[in-house]
């Protein structure tokens, strides 16, 4: 039988993944994070991701080794492209092929083993940067099939894929996460960061990271970039 109050959440680390995982706590869910260390050349995340599961009280934190880099195709996994320093437009070199289906794949998996049906991920359709899986209508059709394509969805089950941040800009992501408690200086967000975990400054994510703590009259705990 499901427990309504296990879910597993996608954290990566970030400042919106940091956020989904203390509103789902604060919705009162046992949270099972799940990373993924993908052949992402900002690995630095990962480290991130334990120390913000620990901080949010995550009562598991598993990381799925999945090695899709080989496919290409991503300034994040592929070493003959470079992650753009400047702004763009259109969907960004940034982009990694299929990469939320594959997580949300595996994060239902996990979650029908678990007897969880809510699974939170931390997309948001205003403040990003242009990749089509972060829509609601792909979100809308995610949910479809998982409850198609498994056996509790057959049996009655109903799983839910929860994206509690998708039409909030990231100042008001900020300003959410600071009521529940979230230390963003834990966090990672930036694609290009050094070994050492420190950020570029100039990547899309750290751009939007800059706004959103700017829009929202808030110094950035982790330091400015």
């Amino acid at each position: 039988m499901a427990d309504d109050k296990k879910a597993v959440v996608l954290l990566s680390g970030g400042l919106d993944s940091a956020t989904i995982l203390a509103l789902a706590r604060q919705e009162g869910f046992q949270c099972h994070a799940l990373s993924f260390d993908y052949g992402q050349r900002h690995k630095a995340e990962l480290k991130a991701a334990s120390t913000v599961a620990t901080a949010g009280g995550a009562c598991e934190h598993k990381v799925a080794t999945l090695g899709v880099g080989f496919i290409g195709g991503s300034a994040l996994t592929d070493p003959g492209l470079s992650v753009p320093q400047v702004p763009t437009t259109g969907i960004p070199v940034t982009y990694v092929p299929a990469r939320n289906t594959v997580f949300l794949a595996v994060a239902l998996g996990w979650a029908e083993v678990l007897g969880a049906r809510d699974i939170f991920i931390g997309v948001n359709a205003i403040d990003y940067s242009g990749y089509p899986d972060c829509r609601p209508e792909y979100l809308a059709a995610f949910e479809t099939l998982a409850n198609l394509a498994t056996r509790a969805g057959v049996e009655g089950g109903r799983f839910r894929i929860r994206a509690p941040l998708l039409h909030l800009t990231k100042a008001e992501i900020i300003r959410t996460g600071l009521k529940l408690g979230v230390d963003y200086q834990l966090t990672l967000s930036c694609y290009a960061p050094s070994d050492a975990g420190h950020v570029c400054g100039v990547c899309d994510a750290c751009r939007l990271r800059a706004k959103g703590f700017a829009e929202a009259g808030i110094p950035d705990p982790a330091g400015a970039i």
